[in-house]
């Protein structure tokens, strides 16, 4: 098959009619959540960074046995009740709201088990991915799914923003429920038959942990990889949770202006993600994994200049060419673990991946609410920023210099690579 064969592929473009949907539905969602926590329910710094742990926290807690359970089960179910249940979690939102009950409480609840229900999902698409297009069109595959997701960065916080100014932002939730709706119906259209999992030798469930956490960090280029994207989201996790509070208390925008300056930080994401294929043939799919960051996160320093007025601007900058660099490296590092995985432990590897680099945001949440509320809001972001600058040390330092292509992948996962 041609490498533009995935657009001919029926089942890959269900999926990716399903992702898109609930891309969508999630960015309107980043915007109307913090806002309806922000401006409506009159949260504190600390209760945003709270919000803010909620959301990821679930990746800390059940992360480890969540990749177990996906390589015990078929992925395609598993996924497609994940987005039930997250459409019913966040359509609870406009109802409580309608009837006058809506509280922070209650908003930090269900930004929490809808955490839970991404963690499955999120594990299981990421090891689905290979068995529904083949390793040969995994960088396709990905790039094309990041695509989706930039323009949905790009505009769905404007759409999420514009909605909370003329709807409400309770009733702008209700969008991000309906999209995961959208992408379990594009689920069940699904044909492709999955493989029964192939039971494991050990049914107990420790060992399996294990098995896939020796994998992870028993290789020095998957181990810089974690601990890059670990870092970068802990510090990013800080700067989330104060800065709806940034640019609505510091900066004086309106919900709608938030909305539109993120849309436009998000232009750099969708570029990345159209250019991803061809720079890395440039340059090579492991080099990417380093020089994208190295190129372009040092912009994230402009941010905390920002100032009401013409130099708002500056945020939109920052968080274009940062976005730019951080498509780039995503479609080549998940490309790069994909690769270099066997399948039967393709679920465990991407939840202890997903464990380390996620189970970090809930941390930097609540790090950036305490010090938002210590040190200031201004203060706080040049924390976050200088952190996830700081992050690309550990793949620029790593055995990633040495190569320029992805491993060739050997049995039982070991691998070689071209230099």
């Amino acid at each position: 098959m041609r490498s533009d064969s995935l657009f001919r592929h029926a089942d890959f473009r269900r999926l990716w009619a399903g992702d898109t949907a609930s891309q969508f539905g999630a960015a309107i969602g980043w915007t109307a959540i913090p806002l309806l926590a922000a401006t409506v329910l009159a949260a504190s710094p600390a209760q945003m960074g709270l919000l803010t742990a909620a959301e990821t926290a679930a990746f800390l807690l059940i992360g480890l046995p969540a990749g177990v359970w996906v390589d015990r089960r078929r992925r395609r179910p598993l996924m497609l009740r994940a987005d039930l249940a997250r459409a019913a979690l966040l359509l609870t939102v406009p109802i409580a709201w309608w009837t006058d009950l809506l509280t922070l409480t209650q908003l930090i609840v269900v930004a929490l088990l809808t955490g839970v229900a991404t963690v499955f999902f999120d594990v299981a698409y990421q090891s689905y991915l290979p068995a529904l297009v083949g390793r040969e069109h995994l960088v396709e595959g990905n790039a094309k799914l990041q695509a989706s997701q930039s323009v949905a960065q790009v505009t769905g916080p404007g759409i999420g923003g514009a909605l909370v100014q003329a709807a409400g932002a309770a009733n702008a939730v209700l969008g991000t429920g309906l999209g995961f709706l959208a992408s379990a119906l594009c689920l069940m259209r699904v044909k492709t038959v999955e493989p029964e999992p192939v039971p494991h030798e050990n049914p107990r469930l420790w060992p399996q942990i294990v098995e896939g956490l020796r994998f992870v960090f028993g290789n020095p280029s998957l181990r810089a990889i974690v601990a890059c994207t670990a870092t970068a989201n802990l510090f990013g996790g800080a700067l989330t949770a104060v800065q709806i509070l940034f640019l609505t208390r510091t900066l004086g925008l309106s919900p709608a202006g938030v909305g539109t300056l993120l849309a436009f930080g998000g232009a750099g994401s969708v570029l990345g993600a159209v250019c991803s294929g061809s720079l890395t043939r440039r340059f090579g799919q492991a080099r990417a994994i380093w020089l994208a960051p190295l190129l372009s996160w040092p912009f994230l320093l402009i941010m905390p200049l920002a100032e009401p007025g013409w130099r708002v601007a500056l945020v939109a900058v920052a968080l274009a060419v940062s976005g730019f660099g951080v498509i780039v490296y995503n479609v080549a590092q998940v490309s790069y673990r994909q690769a270099t995985c066997p399948d039967r432990l393709l679920g465990r590897m991407n939840a202890s991946v997903r464990f380390v680099v996620w189970g970090t945001m809930p941390l930097g949440g609540l790090l950036g609410g305490a010090l938002g509320g210590a040190i200031g809001l201004r203060e706080t972001v040049w924390v976050g920023v200088a952190g996830q600058v700081a992050s690309v040390l550990w793949v620029l330092c790593s055995p990633l210099r040495r190569l320029r292509d992805l491993p060739q992948q050997a049995e039982q996962g070991t691998f070689t690579a071209a230099e």
